[in-house]
């Protein structure tokens, strides 16, 4: 664990505290000095919640300090139990009572002698893991240890094919219109959607999971824990492709055929009702606009633009597959801060980019923007701050995200409808036709930029004749003329931008 001002993912405990907080009656109590409380307010505010978030704060003060904590935990553990009756109560480590080095499990078991709940310590490093491993290892923890406690022995699969959503909670980057559309995809399938987990769950229905057929994990960064536990333990099967985009819809719509038609719980003459060829065809011909988008003329204004992407791994792959193979558009860099998942991030994007970055600091993401200068950037809320910075234009694609990304209007990512809003946020990134070209006439909308580029004229790399020449050029002009210019001499590896080399600019750009 590091201190950063500006952080990709967050400390371990907000993991943890967005997978109880999505379920319908798991209550949260995080053991932690006053100021690690401001989950409540940042879920509050970003997801516009109406009801009270399921998460107390058992503070850490000088007083607790030198009488201990054993006494205080104790109480709010009862006390929570009685206000609210919660199906689970569990208790979240921090960084600060780890350092304390208090006996948690100890609380836990003294505290259950009065309580009628469930109670439960989260079993996170929070010096190894961050925010995105901590809410996947917490999620699991909470199903295996509510499957333990029940009699699975007797469980029956659904007699129509059902299916399980994993990974589904709040504060996800459109996680909320994303779960709408995978239901809407499986009721045009004829599959039932057995439980979203932990998205609006009640605990006392997770043992009901293995009622159903298969799983699927739409995001690697939260699920597939639970996923690989649930196949290993129940024979259930799963499916981890992210439908993001119509190659990769179209890719798990066939795997979904695929379980499901090899079921042995599926009766032969049924296997035909789930042959999904024709509504492939009628998707991707006649309802999904992104397919046609991508063969038209506008598409093909795209040919020449570079991108970057950068994110968390799952949004970083797809965006990046959708722009290299169904737009066209030259990816000159795709990143994740995801840097336990390189190899799999590395295997999927070979061959779709130019280089690949694996890095959580956000200086360096700066650097490279800096230096490849794309077209148009996908990527985070703090890649959008870095593009404005540059003058690039910027989607967000992925968490950390703003506020104004928790959109009230339907925006899915994922499915057929997701790979239109997909289609339409890339396009509209761009700077494209008549609007770059009065851009170029007119040097933008900023009338202050023409001072600020007269100072940023003084460069070691422009000698004095050729930093006078760029001068007569009209000020409308005159940026995109200096960036051209320097951009032809870094290409041909001049130093120095003379006034020989200013002038073989210009006949290059010109021709």
């Amino acid at each position: 664990m590091r201190l950063a001002y500006w952080m990709y993912a967050g400390p371990a405990h907000i993991g943890t505290l967005r997978v109880t907080s999505s379920f319908r009656n798991v209550h949260a109590i995080m053991h932690a000095p006053l100021g690690d409380d401001y989950f409540n307010v940042m879920r509050s505010m970003l997801e516009r919640e109406r009801d009270f978030t399921p998460v107390s704060t058992s503070i850490v003060s000088r007083q607790v300090l030198g009488q201990g904590s054993k006494t205080k935990v104790c109480n709010t553990i009862i006390r929570k139990d009685q206000d609210d009756q919660p199906g689970l109560i569990m208790l979240t480590p921090t960084c600060t009572s780890s350092i304390l080095q208090e006996d948690l499990q100890n609380f836990i078991e003294r505290a259950k002698r009065e309580t009628t709940c469930d109670v439960l310590l989260g079993d996170i490093n929070h010096y190894r893991y961050n925010e995105l491993q901590a809410a996947d290892k917490t999620l699991e923890q909470i199903v295996k240890f509510a499957l333990e406690k029940s009699d699975v022995s007797s469980t029956t699969k659904t007699e129509k094919p059902s299916v399980n959503i994993l990974g589904m909670f709040t504060l996800g980057f459109h996680a909320n219109h994303d779960c709408r559309e995978l239901k809407r995809l499986f009721l045009d399938l004829g599959i039932d959607v057995n439980l979203i987990i932990p998205e609006g769950c009640e605990y006392g229905q997770i043992p009901t999971l293995l009622n159903a057929w298969f799983n699927v994990v739409p995001y690697r960064e939260h699920g597939l824990l639970l996923a690989r536990y649930l196949e290993e333990k129940h024979e259930m099967p799963y499916i981890a492709t992210p439908p993001f985009g119509l190659l990769q819809t179209t890719k798990f719509v066939q795997e979904v055929q695929s379980i499901v038609c090899n079921s042995p719980l599926l009766p032969m003459n049924m296997q035909s009702f789930f042959n999904f060829d024709e509504y492939l065809e009628m998707q991707t011909l006649f309802v999904s606009q992104s397919a046609w988008f991508a063969r038209s003329i506008d598409c093909q204004n795209l040919l020449n633009k570079t991108a970057i992407v950068f994110g968390d791994s799952t949004h970083a792959v797809m965006l990046t597959k959708i722009l290299a193979k169904e737009m066209g558009i030259h990816v000159l860099c795709s990143g994740t801060y995801c840097k336990e998942d390189q190899n799999w991030f590395h295997e999927q994007v070979h061959g779709l980019c130019d280089e690949v970055l694996f890095t959580d600091n956000h200086n360096q993401v700066g650097l490279m923007i800096q230096r490849l200068k794309p077209s148009a950037i996908f990527g985070t809320q703090m890649e959008r701050h870095i593009g404005k910075r540059f003058n690039i234009p910027c989607a967000v694609i992925s968490s950390p995200i703003h506020i104004q990304n928790f959109t009230l209007g339907f925006r899915p990512f994922l499915g057929f409808e997701g790979a239109n809003q997909i289609a339409d946020l890339i396009y509209n990134c761009f700077t494209l036709g008549m609007e770059d070209h009065l851009l170029e006439i007119f040097g933008g909308h900023d009338t202050k930029l023409d001072s600020v580029f007269e100072t940023d004229l003084v460069k070691d790399m422009w000698s004095d004749e050729a930093k006078n020449e760029l001068k007569q050029i009209p000020g409308f002009v005159r940026n995109r003329v200096r960036q051209n210019t320097e951009r032809f001499a870094e290409d041909h590896n001049y130093s120095i931008i003379t006034l020989e080399v200013f002038y073989q600019a210009k006949e290059h750009l010109t021709s």
